[in-house]
């Protein structure tokens, strides 16, 4: 065993389930590495909340079962793979991301992206016109509009943003709107009345507080070197006799360095100092001096944002 996720399973289905009911109408987001957890695994969860589930691209969209409608977050590129079901809802926010669709002779639903401050996709307001009159000369339909504000900012931030564009909208289409609470959800229910709101929630769904999982990787070795003598890929030069030890994990689970480039492993609460960053499915540290003994078949803390890693195997206990 190398790389480990260990959940908590009472706390997390708590968790789950309470985000769930304070949202109202969730569209549950499994997408990328399924947060730590595997889209496979998340999909089986997102199910019992919904039969609308959001993924990331058109290539996640057939990991949706097919009695569920898959909402595609990132406007398509160029290619769209047979796989995509029929039903799926695409994302659109300009006429070059419609022409794409009408490239790979696609027809169905969308929702209309609109731009935020964030400034990554979306529709300015002056050009909804002709992106309004593009669909449908493309044949596509429209189901609703989305508003996906930055992570950064206030909850206050977020609320006058869509507040905003759904005062300058006169439609009775569903509003998918991302990185708002339950409280400003209810909010923006009681402004307007008349549309449906529907909160797409991924990292707030799944995560949640920390102390519910844990993340950790085998000890799979441990040697002695000189100083003089070179340790890793790079040859890094030993500066003093130490003790270094293989840890089963790397740049192929998704491991970075954290922070100002410091170590992600952690030992009896000490950070264990890197030979040199993590390299495919080895890392590579030091063995502090004085402290307890690490040892083969021992684990090490890892400190990582479960947004990007692959672990080898997730265990609920």
């Amino acid at each position: 065993m190398t790389l480990r996720l260990s959940v908590d399973s009472s706390s997390w289905n708590l968790h789950f389930h309470a985000v769930a009911k304070s949202l109202i109408n969730v569209v549950p987001v499994v997408k990328g590495n399924g947060y730590g957890f595997g889209r496979e695994i998340l999909m089986s969860h997102a199910v019992s909340i919904s039969n609308e589930i959001a993924v990331g691209t058109v290539f996640e969209a057939s990991d949706v079962p097919a009695n569920c409608t898959a909402i595609v977050l990132t406007p398509a590129g160029t290619e769209i793979p047979k796989s995509l079901p029929s039903t799926a809802v695409l994302t659109v926010g300009s006429l070059h991301q419609i022409k794409n669709l009408e490239g790979n002779s696609w027809r169905g639903s969308v929702v209309v992206k609109l731009r935020s401050s964030m400034n990554r996709y979306g529709a300015n307001k002056d050009e909804l016109t002709d992106i309004l009159a593009a669909l449908k000369s493309a044949g596509l339909t429209q189901v609703g509009w989305s508003i996906h504000p930055p992570l950064d900012g206030t909850e206050a931030d977020h609320l006058l943003e869509i507040e905003k564009w759904m005062s300058e909208i006169t439609s009775d289409l569903p509003w998918f709107i991302s990185h708002i609470n339950g409280v400003s959800a209810n909010e923006l229910r009681k402004k307007f009345p008349k549309n449906k709101i529907r909160v797409r929630s991924g990292t707030s769904l799944w995560l949640g507080d920390k102390s519910m999982i844990k993340l950790t990787a085998d000890v799979l070795d441990i040697r002695s070197v000189k100083k003089g003598e070179t340790a890793g890929y790079r040859n890094v030069e030993i500066t003093s006799d130490s003790i270094i030890a293989m840890v089963g994990v790397g740049s192929s689970h998704g491991l970075q360095l954290v922070g100002e480039g410091a170590s992600p492993f952690h030992f009896n609460n000490t950070r264990l100092d890197l030979v040199e960053p993590p390299h495919m499915h080895t890392s590579m540290v030091f063995i502090p001096k004085n402290s307890q003994a690490l040892k083969i078949t021992d684990s090490v803390e890892v400190q990582q944002p479960l947004t990007r890693i692959h672990p080898d195997i997730v265990t609920w206990f």
